[in-house]
C-alpha cells in the first residue's frame, strides 16, 4: 500500500488540488502485476513486454512472483511512439491503433493507415517499422521533399510496414486496389482474391438490390431518404460513373460515395 500511495500519479491526484482517483485506476497496477503471476505460474512466462508508460505495472508483478513464488522474472519496455500532429501515443485506448491481425484490421485498411501519415512523422516511421537503411530512407525523404503533393513518401512507408507484416503479395494488392480505388481502374481488372480483400475492407450488399437499398443497407446513407438525395446530388458513383437515378444493381460493382466511402455489390 505504501508504494502504491508513494507513485506520482497517485500523489497528483490525491493531493492537494487534485482530481481524486477511482479504485480502479488505484489498484490497476495489482490487478496487472497479477496477471503476470498469473502467466508465470500458468505458463512459466518470465518475461513481459510493455510501452514504457506501463513499467511501474509490470514491476508490480516482478515483486510480486520475486515474494510468492521466490522466482526471478524481467520487464522490457519500449519508448512510446507519439503522433507529431495530435501529440498522441500509438494506442488503442486512443483510438488510433492498427491491428496485426487482418481479421481486426484488413490489409487495405492497414496499408491506408500508413498512407495518411502526415510529413513529419516519415522518418522516424520508417527507422521505427521498416527494414530501409539509412541511405535508401535518405533518397526517399529527398524524393518526397520535391513533391510532397505525391505522397512518395507515405506511399513508401505503407508498402514496407505492409509487407513487413503481411507479407510481399499482400503489400502489392493493397498498393493495387489503391490505385484502383482512386484512380481510373477497372473492376473487371480485379482478381479473385482482390475482390475478397474490398469485401473485408468495405460494407459489402448482395447484386438484385436497388442502389437505393445499397446505400442505406451498407451504411452510406443513414436512410433511404437520404440514399435519394445523394443520388440527386451527384454524390454516387457506380464502376467510376456518376448514378443520376436509382437503379437495380446486377452485377459486381464497386459503389462510391463522395471521394473516399466506398461499398462493394457482389
Amino acid at each position: 500500500m505504501t508504494q502504491l500511495l508513494d507513485r506520482q500519479f497517485v500523489q497528483k491526484r490525491i493531493g492537494e488540488g487534485g482530481s481524486g482517483i477511482s479504485y480502479a485506476e488505484f489498484s490497476y497496477t495489482l490487478i496487472q502485476g497479477y496477471d503476470f503471476l498469473h502467466l508465470f505460474r500458468t505458463y512459466n512466462v518470465d518475461l513481459q513486454l510493455c510501452g514504457a508508460d506501463q513499467f511501474g505495472n509490470c514491476t508490480s508483478g516482478i515483486h510480486l512472483i520475486k515474494r510468492l513464488e521466490d522466482a526471478n522474472a524481467d520487464c522490457y519496455s519500449c519508448p512510446l511512439i507519439i503522433d507529431k500532429v495530435t501529440g498522441r501515443k500509438f494506442g488503442k485506448s486512443e483510438g488510433n491503433a492498427v491491428w496485426l491481425d487482418a481479421n481486426k484490421t484488413s490489409i487495405f485498411d492497414f496499408y491506408q493507415f500508413w498512407l495518411n501519415q502526415s510529413d513529419d512523422a516519415l522518418e522516424d516511421y520508417f527507422k521505427y517499422f521498416t527494414f530501409i537503411m539509412p541511405e535508401e530512407l535518405g533518397q526517399i525523404l529527398a524524393e518526397h521533399r520535391e513533391n510532397p503533393g505525391a505522397r512518395l513518401g507515405q506511399k513508401r512507408l505503407g508498402y514496407e510496414v505492409t509487407k513487413v507484416v503481411h507479407g510481399e503479395e499482400a503489400a502489392k494488392q493493397a498498393e493495387k486496389l489503391t490505385a484502383f480505388l482512386f484512380g481510373n481502374g477497372k473492376i473487371e481488372d480485379l482478381s479473385k482474391d482482390d475482390i475478397e480483400l474490398l469485401a473485408k475492407s468495405f460494407p459489402t450488399a448482395e447484386t438484385g438490390k436497388t442502389l437505393v437499398d445499397v446505400l442505406a443497407e451498407t451504411g452510406l446513407a443513414s436512410s433511404k431518404g437520404e440514399a435519394r438525395k445523394l443520388i440527386s446530388g451527384n454524390a454516387i458513383s457506380i464502376n467510376g460513373v456518376k448514378a443520376t437515378e436509382d437503379q437495380t444493381i446486377f452485377a459486381l460493382s464497386l459503389i462510391k460515395k463522395g471521394k473516399n466511402k466506398f461499398a462493394l455489390v457482389k
